[in-house]
């Protein structure tokens, strides 16, 4: 098959990491980069000979359109940078995560692209190791039972720039069941800034699917993570029959069930390619085959549901509901849990039950 020509918006970390993938595969010729720094378009030049370079967008779409495009820009221009894309006659676009800055936005973005029928490309790494997807398989054969319990745990790292990932695997181990509600508490204490975003100094996000299944994420600045070897990232799947422990990009992960009743460790053999050039031989194949599919661009979008929700929620001191972006937020409340009620006002008393009374009274 005649490759299919490829641009890549955004010479940034994501969009370098676009280029190697594009260049080592043989379904792809790399032909331009667009970016408004001069100076990464003249990097770019010597590490790829026959770039050629824009300082914009739109110069590359009108003067080199190409058959694919990989938006690897800031999130906050995902929007404009992918709309111009789909006035040209693409066959396939990768857009880097998280999919917007925010839920509606990313909405947009997947609708747009979906009604021109354009396969699509989200590059999540855990997506595209040995380790997670084997371990998704076994989720799905049910070695450890029914899923109820995924648990994250992250040092070093936040909500928005991390745990969209971690939040994306926990939403394709579910299937990408619906999304019934999240809390979270974000400490803003330490006034951290990430990747041009303020994050939290530390946060606790607890979602659950519509059937209940939940996830529990601590990330921050500083987070002792409690597993069985040393890492500053843990993922612990608890099934109703066993439970599954692996550390993020490490290669292997401990499995806890019937069959290994003492635990053991199972390292796969780890892929030959990148992440980014998994997502995008497997776009390339989409696109030959005329068999498009957007379940992962759709995990995406979910994880990035779960973060603004969980930001959302933190800010209201409210549990937040799906859809995110239909959510109402609640009116300010002087209430205070664990403070004594004063007796007047309105409230919502839930008097004990008859059991819990005879116990709180002996």
């Amino acid at each position: 098959m005649k490759k299919l020509t490829a641009s890549v918006v955004g010479g940034g970390g994501g969009g370098q990491l676009s280029m190697r993938a594009l260049e080592a595969s043989e379904h792809f010729e790399l032909v331009a980069l667009a970016d408004t720094r001069v100076a990464v378009c003249d990097q770019m030049r010597e590490i790829f000979p026959n770039l050629k370079t824009f300082l914009t967008h739109r110069e590359l779409f009108a003067q080199c359109p190409t058959d694919v495009v990989c938006v690897s820009t800031y999130p906050p221009s995902h929007e404009e940078v992918v709309i111009d894309a789909l006035r040209n006659p693409l066959r396939g676009i990768l857009v880097e995560k998280p999919l917007g800055h925010s839920v509606a936005s990313g909405r947009r973005i997947l609708e747009a692209i979906q009604a021109r029928r354009l396969p699509m490309a989200v590059p999540h790494g855990l997506l595209a190791l040995a380790t997670p997807t084997e371990i998704v398989q076994r989720v799905k054969r049910g070695d450890i039972g029914t899923l109820k319990l995924v648990e994250i745990q992250n040092s070093g790292w936040d909500i928005i720039n991390a745990g969209i990932h971690w939040l994306n695997f926990f939403v394709t181990l579910t299937g990408n069941e619906p999304m019934a509600s999240v809390m979270a508490l974000c400490d803003a204490s330490a006034r951290t800034y990430r990747d041009g975003m303020q994050v939290e100094t530390a946060a606790v996000t607890y979602a659950q699917t519509q059937s209940g299944v939940r996830v529990v994420m601590n990330t921050g600045d500083s987070v002792t993570v409690n597993g069985a070897q040393p890492s500053d990232i843990m993922f612990r799947i608890v099934g109703s029959a066993g439970i599954i422990e692996f550390y993020g990009w490490e290669n292997g992960y401990f499995i806890l069930n019937e069959n290994h009743p003492a635990g053991e460790k199972v390292t796969p053999q780890p892929n030959a390619i990148s992440g980014h050039q998994w997502h995008l031989d497997n776009m390339a194949a989409q696109i030959a085959n005329d068999d498009i599919e957007y379940s992962i661009a759709e995990s995406s979008l979910m994880a990035l549901e779960i973060c603004e929700g969980a930001y959302l929620s933190s800010q209201h001191r409210s549990q937040v509901t799906f859809p995110v972006d239909q959510w109402q937020a609640p009116t300010n409340s002087d209430w205070q849990p664990g403070q004594p009620y004063a007796g007047y006002g309105s409230g919502h008393d839930i008097p004990l039950s008859d059991t819990s009374s005879s116990e709180h009274s002996s």
